[in-house]
């Protein structure tokens, strides 16, 4: 038996049919895993996925060596694995619904923005000045502050539990508003399109468990906001006025004015508009 004949055994043993629907197919779901991967990483999530992994294993050994108990008490607590993971793991699923609704598919959102980002573009720049300035201002001043910028995800549920301004953002209305001696101060500033939408609105708080001692209810409730949303949290820390940034379940905390004004330009200023591609033949009958 030569070589060739050798290779073509090989390919009729191992030859399928791959159609194009079976690369998407493999694709989708390498996809999917990779997404699901990538959202336990980013979340406390992580010891939880490991506990099923162990879980799984334990009952393919159980089954390989004939362990019935075993498998009889993994089957029973398996049963209600699906409900388990639904109650478990429901700020995940709720966020990773959030970002799928959130999807750009071919440049295209399935919900569109009630705005278009062109006219948001310099309004977003002003803000973020001012959110800047007056976060640096009441860091000096050890003033407590929490300041909410609403992105993709609607927040018109927490700004019904504040009160409604609707007013230009600069930073001495930011400082009046924490100002300790003021009605709004101990809540949250949800600031709208580069303008103050409400303020006094109350956040939801964070139960993640790996939160410093040193930081208090404003931080708790910074990251709780970030994790059921994508919106951007800044907080001033009132006992040693540390600037912080809440962003997906993250807080980054010992921010100066030039950090924080960076990353809130690379967060919220919309990209500039692109010019539209006009078709070769209309170019070519204008010319």
């Amino acid at each position: 038996m030569d070589l060739k004949s050798i290779w073509y055994d090989l390919f009729t043993l191992f030859h399928v049919n791959v159609g194009l629907s079976d690369i998407l197919d493999i694709a989708v779901v390498a996809f999917l895993v990779y997404e699901v991967i990538r959202l336990i990483n980013q979340t406390h999530t992580a010891q939880i996925a490991k506990g099923i992994l162990v879980l799984i294993f334990t009952f393919v050994v159980a089954k390989l060596a004939d362990f019935r108990t075993l498998q009889w008490l993994i089957n029973s607590v398996m049963s209600f694995g699906l409900i388990a993971l639904v109650i478990v793991f429901q700020p995940e699923l709720r966020r990773a619904l959030e970002q799928v609704g959130r999807t750009n598919f071919f440049g295209m959102q399935l919900f569109r923005s009630r705005v278009n980002p062109a006219d948001l573009r310099e309004v977003w720049q002003n803000a973020i000045v001012s959110v800047c300035d007056a976060a640096e201002q009441m860091s000096d001043t050890r003033t407590g502050a929490l300041m909410v910028l609403e992105r993709r995800t609607n927040l018109s549920e927490i700004i019904k539990t504040g009160t409604v301004l609707n007013a230009d953002i600069t930073p001495e209305i930011l400082e009046t508003i924490f100002y300790e001696g003021t009605a709004l101060h101990d809540g949250a500033v949800v600031v709208r399109d580069g303008r103050i939408e409400a303020a006094g609105c109350v956040l939801p708080l964070s139960n993640n468990l790996e939160i410093g001692k040193d930081m208090g209810t404003r931080h708790r409730a910074a990251l709780g906001m970030s994790e059921n949303s994508d919106a951007v949290v800044v907080v001033v820390s009132e006992e040693t006025g540390i600037i912080s940034m809440a962003k997906n379940g993250v807080l980054i905390r010992r921010l100066d004015r030039q950090n924080l004004f960076n990353m809130l330009q690379g967060d919220m200023v919309p990209p500039p508009a692109e010019e539209k591609k006009q078709p070769f033949w209309r170019k070519k009958h204008e010319s």
